[in-house]
């Protein structure tokens, strides 16, 4: 029996929450590191990168995401049911130059981020990592900004994944991150590992003492503040929807001048402005459903994170946003209802009619918002199989994960999903398989076990010894 996980503390939330990453360290003995680390030269040498067969190609890995320390990080932030991505890679960095700041792509861009912690990476480093070696490096604190002019190499407070063998970055899926200069002569790893909630928070996942929203003892931030922001991100991971809603007397002059902050070009003012309109009940909902149809598209998508924490009063403007003619304005009304999950249940009938729109990125975010809303009906279940089918490979996959978040209450998508099975495209194969797996029906394990023994993969078969022994 594996130990139980260690889970994190509120002060480490809290830094999660405001920072968008945490350093932490598996307690593995020197010599398991330096028997991994030797076992990815020699694979990198002689095979080249082994790509998303990295665990099954090195078995060792797999004691790494066994650790209680990792599994407590990713129950603490994902929930206990966490899923691993099909996606995983192992990063080579002998460059003396430092990469470019980026956020990791979702299989492509034009998703919406989650300000909530629907996702999160592991980052493992299996050998010491000074700085020399080149560490990743992230920027605190950018984890909820889409902007990166504010993020370069002229910024200051940068904070690197730097420490001894078994160090991990554990962080949000949409932190500003780079690789830094490797001058050391020498090749540094570093595995790269996805994880994505398969349940919404009902309660605390982590080791959870203080039940009210409290800023990190010790916080410094190199770019803004985001006060509302955090604490309805604590409220949410505790279980709360819509903690936000009617919090602050109505003041109109006040949701005035928020109304004018949404227009503005440092987009942490703005995204403050956003969250703290959702405290002031119907007319900050007004202010927020106009700056969802406002022409330019920043400050609509901005809104659409205020209507996320409105609670259940924007539900029925955000429904009546899904007929507006502009593209833009009913994705971002499609996510924001997805993120008030089973406060939205009364929008599923007009988001599924939208599973036909043109536009393929409102049919993969409608796929994700069916899988969030709550409790799950025979229409979305029905809509999600149809997705299964849909032209558009983002659509299908994100069909499989919501599929997998309905759990049991999708048994009946499992022959669509045994037909997915033989999907042109990897991930959408991939998801399938998860789905089967959560959904758990005798029909869904047959149908699971005789897959994978069909596609059973040898762990040691590789150009050198391809046959014996």
């Amino acid at each position: 029996m594996n130990p139980s996980p260690l889970l994190l503390t509120d002060e480490q939330m809290r830094k999660f929450i405001t920072e968008g990453f945490l350093i932490l360290k598996t307690d593995f003995p020197e010599s398991f590191h330096q028997s991994l680390t030797a076992e990815l030269k020699k694979v990198y040498d002689e095979e080249g990168n082994p790509g998303n067969n990295l665990l099954p190609r090195i078995r060792e890995i797999q004691q790494v995401f066994d650790s209680p320390v990792i599994q407590g990080a990713l129950t603490s932030v994902l929930g206990p049911n966490y899923m691993l991505h099909a996606h995983r890679h192992g990063h080579y960095n002998a460059q003396p130059v430092a990469g470019g700041w980026h956020k990791d792509s979702y299989w492509g861009y034009s998703r919406m981020r989650n300000h909530h912690p629907w996702w999160a990476m592991i980052m493992y480093f299996p050998q010491n990592t000074p700085m020399e070696l080149g560490p990743t490096g992230v920027m605190p604190g950018t984890q909820n900004y889409e902007s990166r002019t504010f993020v370069s190499d002229e910024t200051a407070g940068e904070a690197y994944a730097s420490g001894e063998a078994g160090t991990f970055a554990l962080i949000h899926y949409d932190i500003w991150h780079r690789s830094t200069p490797n001058v050391s002569g020498q090749a540094r790893y570093m595995l790269k590992f996805e994880f994505m909630r398969t349940e919404a928070p009902a309660q605390p996942s982590w080791n959870n003492q203080v039940s009210e929203w409290q800023e990190p003892s010790d916080l410094a931030l190199p770019i803004a503040v985001n006060e509302t922001l955090w604490e309805e991100t604590w409220n949410w991971l505790s279980g709360s929807m819509g903690s936000l809603a009617e919090s602050r007397e109505e003041n109109s002059l006040r949701i005035n001048e928020l109304s004018g902050d949404l227009a503005n070009s440092f987009e942490p003012t703005a995204l403050n402005a956003a969250y703290e309109l959702a405290r002031y009940g119907k007319k900050g909902i007004s202010a927020l459903i106009a700056g969802l149809r406002h022409e330019n598209v920043s400050i609509s998508r901005i809104s659409a994170y205020g209507l996320s924490a409105a609670g259940i009063d924007a539900v029925e403007e955000l429904t009546s946003a899904l007929t507006d003619d502009r593209e833009e304005t009913v994705f971002h009304a499609v996510f924001a209802l997805g993120e008030l999950r089973h406060l939205a249940a009364s929008a599923l009938e007009a988001l599924s009619c939208l599973l036909s729109h043109p536009s393929a990125a409102i049919r993969s975010a409608v796929a994700e918002s069916l899988g969030i809303i709550g409790p799950a009906s025979p229409a979305s279940v029905d809509g999600l199989i149809a997705c299964l089918t849909d032209e558009d490979v983002q659509v299908r996959f994100t069909a499989g994960l919501s599929l997998s978040r309905l759990g049991s209450a999708a048994a009946s998508a499992v022959p669509a999903l045994e037909a997915a099975l033989d999907d042109e495209n990897r991930y959408v194969r991939a998801h399938a398989l998860e789905a089967l797996r959560y959904i758990g029906t005798e029909e869904a394990k047959d149908i699971l076990i005789k897959s994978l023994f069909n596609a059973r993969w040898c762990t040691t078969t590789t150009p050198a010894t391809p046959f014996y022994p």
